[in-house]
């Protein structure tokens, strides 16, 4: 064997992409030192030879379930891969997204985002509002009431829509949580104002974080006070039990009208943290999961109240989200650059099972794809937007659409990554493939 045949590695192309991304399957020889750029160009040609119309686009490449990151030779030298086989690279459509949308202008910082909604985003904003934008383009209405900044937003209903309406929750720096509902056939040239049909008052510091949970008749509340509060939705703005009715007015100032809004309190209170609860995730009806400055993860039955796990981490926690395979992992950051993977069915360990660390700064959210169990993304103070892969250690891809740290983010539509930030814009990445 020569000098050139050496640096050279026998390679079969494999894909479960639909029959125009099929290359033929012959073993070929490629040089070694190829990355997955050069063999994205090699499939490309491949695939070109047999489809004269086919597009030039980038591929990455999976050998035993891992994401090639390096140069072939490297890899198979870091894997213990034998270069005399014929090495099987399966290859899917490169994670990136391939447009930047227009951003959307509010007052002031972005603080909340809720992309679970396929015609609407919601977001939440530091100037106590939060807003409807009808295809991530028009806002169509503005939710008013709070008197401090709006923390956290979520769709209730998510995409269902009940008489042609969507319920909204929200969560604020004025220590309460309010519910909204809006008229999703409403156009209009300029946002229609909405105060809210229900009031929940309770925590004495700032509402950090709220989650649904999977049957949309409950959401909890992490707060700086250490708390986690349970509430019931209740359905339909007339239902009245266990509420009062109270004249509250729907704008901060007093001038603002008033409205009869429906004011309810917490079914249940979680103790156990010692500093501000950060993040709260309802990923099954019986198991909630929280986050806190604290260090800790922790699970709780939300039965009965009674924490079931937690785990210590040695950094304050911003934000975690449930997903991956049965939805059964743990993502959570926080102050410092790393995002970190932990699975509560693995007994006798703490030590997460995956990390990454290509951020510069704190973390400052997370979240799973909606429908893969490897991909999620990540936000931090250093501005930018990173997706990752669970069978690699490197990014897929940096969206550095802020200008400013970026508070929050989330998936939209499924190819879409939306982030709002300091910079008091809400941008939108289109176009990432996930197969």
């Amino acid at each position: 064997m020569d000098a050139d045949e050496s640096r050279q590695v026998r390679v079969r192309f494999v894909t479960k992409l639909p029959p125009p991304l099929r290359a033929p399957t012959t073993a070929i020889a490629v040089p070694a030192e190829l990355s997955r750029m050069g063999l994205s160009e090699i499939v490309n040609s491949l695939i070109l030879s047999a489809e004269p119309d086919h597009q030039a686009q980038p591929f990455d490449f999976i050998v035993d379930g891992e994401l090639v990151r390096m140069p072939l030779h490297q890899f198979l030298l870091a894997k213990g891969i034998s270069a005399e086989r014929v090495l099987e690279l399966e290859y899917v459509k490169a994670v990136a997204p391939k447009k930047q949308e227009q951003p959307l202008p509010h007052d002031d910082w972005v603080s909340a985002v809720d992309g679970s909604n396929p015609r609407f985003l919601l977001t939440g904003c530091y100037d106590g509002l939060a807003r409807i934008w009808k295809d991530g383009a028009v806002c169509t209405q503005v939710l008013e009431g709070h008197s401090g900044a709006v923390t956290s937003a979520s769709f209730i209903n998510k995409g269902v829509e009940t008489d042609g309406s969507l319920h909204v929750v929200t969560g604020s720096k004025d220590r309460s949580l309010r519910l909204f509902k809006f008229d999703t056939s409403v156009t209009t040239d300029s946002p229609k104002q909405i105060g809210a049909y229900k009031f929940f008052p309770g925590h004495s510091s700032s509402v950090q974080s709220i989650a649904v949970d999977p049957s949309r008749n409950m959401i909890c509340s992490g707060s700086w006070d250490t708390k986690i509060k349970l509430w019931a939705v209740e359905g339909s703005e007339e239902d009245g039990d266990s509420v009062t009715v109270k004249k509250r007015r729907t704008n901060s100032d007093a001038s603002g009208p008033e409205e009869s809004q429906l004011e309810g309190s917490a079914s249940s209170t979680f103790e156990g943290h010692s500093q501000c609860v950060s993040s709260v995730a309802w990923p099954e009806q019986q198991t909630i999961y929280s986050a806190s400055w604290d260090h800790s993860v922790r699970q709780w039955d939300a039965q009965t109240g009674k924490e079931t796990w937690n785990m210590f981490c040695g950094k304050a926690l911003n934000c975690l989200d449930c997903g991956g395979e049965g939805s059964s992992l743990i993502a959570a950051g926080g102050s410092d650059p790393v995002l970190r993977v932990w699975d509560p069915r693995k007994p006798g360990t703490l030590a997460p099972v995956f990390q990454f660390s290509s951020h510069s700064s704190w973390i400052s959210a997370c979240k799973w794809h909606p429908s893969s169990w490897y991909h999620l993304l990540s936000s931090s103070f250093d501005g930018k937007v990173m997706l990752w892969d669970l069978r690699t250690a490197w990014p897929l891809a940096s969206v550095d659409s802020h200008t400013e740290k970026v508070l929050c983010a989330d998936w939209w539509k499924g190819d879409s990554v939306i982030s709002g930030g300091a910079d008091s814009k809400l941008c939108i990445s289109s176009g990432v493939e996930i197969a």
